[in-house]
């Protein structure tokens, strides 16, 4: 089969950095599916886990961590899906990626993909959906009922990005929260508001001024996706006493937690490969959560966030879209489809 895949660890510019490669077809077992990928989306995981660094990989690496395919084979103990079934999934961190034409997934992790949209749609959507359903009713635990979320509010910082405008429409379509969005450029203020966003502020500007402006001087949550060092301490001061502040982005150096002490407010994290990582007892709630946004997407409650298609899938291709997300100005998701 057909794969794009690394050995060295290298600068996006460097040809080796994704290479073309040809691999056998895995043999499926246990819960495994082995499904035939149609098409790819690339996330900020993908150009983290290349990211330049002093190693050399004994077999090629497969990256890739969104896919929407076919079910081809199923393994002795799968229960929920048949061969021919599509599905769409975000992967497993510590598993084989979905650049390759065919892959092995758990299908506790995997979820009917919507009849309404075509692969390259669907394939926009798992890592990110998944990542903004956990953070906002699981981490944060924003109750799913518009009659108990009135008065209440949500400032999403870096709302314009994958996981940020999937968040933006459940947080103000399904949960009924008023929504704080940030973005710096007209092009993305007016993504964010179109996706549903109530207000928008410059997250390049005093984040203090602006919320006080738009008469929302601590919201009760905060969902950080952009930087997590630079925001932490607007955060701080920003969160209602006994709100709650989730992050999805790593810090470089040492945040002050104590800023949070006064408030009682909560900080906690949200990564969407715990559950696979640990193969936690409730792993199964992804393959729910993908059901769920499925249908959300059918009732049109939920849209794709797809904004660029390339095709097919190659090395050349990858490398252009990982350069393209490197470069911190990517609006919705890049995908990529076919590998013909």
């Amino acid at each position: 089969m057909k794969a794009v895949g690394l050995t060295r660890y290298l600068p996006i510019t460097d040809p080796e950095s994704l290479m073309d490669i040809e691999l056998d077809i895995p043999e499926v077992s246990g819960r495994d599916l082995l499904v035939r990928v149609h098409a790819v989306s690339v996330n900020p995981v993908d150009t983290k886990v290349r990211k330049p660094k002093d190693k050399v990989e004994p077999s090629p690496k497969i990256l890739g961590w969104d896919a929407a395919g076919e079910v081809v084979k199923t393994g002795p103990e799968c229960t929920y899906f048949q061969v021919g079934d599509k599905v769409f999934y975000a992967g497993d961190l510590t598993r084989s990626g979905s650049n390759a034409e065919y892959q092995l997934i758990d299908e506790r992790i995997v979820g009917v993909m919507p009849q309404s949209l075509n692969f390259a749609q669907a394939a926009a959507l798992p890592l990110t959906a998944v990542t903004a359903w956990e953070a906002l009713f699981d981490r944060l635990q924003i109750v799913q009922e518009p009659a108990h979320n009135k008065g209440k509010s949500l400032l999403i910082i870096g709302g314009a990005g994958g996981v940020g405008s999937i968040a933006i429409q459940l947080a103000s379509k399904l949960a009924g929260i008023t929504v704080v969005a940030t973005a710096s450029r007209p092009e993305t203020e007016k993504w964010v508001r179109e996706l549903g966003a109530h207000h928008v502020v410059n997250h390049r500007q005093d984040l203090m001024q602006q919320m006080a402006a738009i008469g929302i001087v601590q919201p009760d949550y905060i969902f950080c996706c952009n930087d997590t060092d630079t925001y932490f301490p607007v955060m701080a001061a920003l969160i209602k006493p006994q709100g709650r502040i989730c992050s999805i982005v790593e810090t470089v150096r040492p945040v002050d937690i104590n800023l949070l002490k006064n408030k009682s407010a909560a900080f906690v994290w949200e990564l969407m490969y715990t559950r696979s990582m640990y193969q936690t007892d409730d792993m199964v709630e992804q393959h729910n959560i993908l059901n769920i946004v499925a249908r959300l997407v059918d009732q049109g409650l939920v849209t794709t966030t797809l904004k660029q298609t390339l095709s097919p899938i190659n090395a050349e291709n990858l490398r252009k879209a990982h350069a393209q997300l490197e470069a911190g100005t990517t609006i919705g998701k890049i995908v990529l489809s076919s590998w013909h």
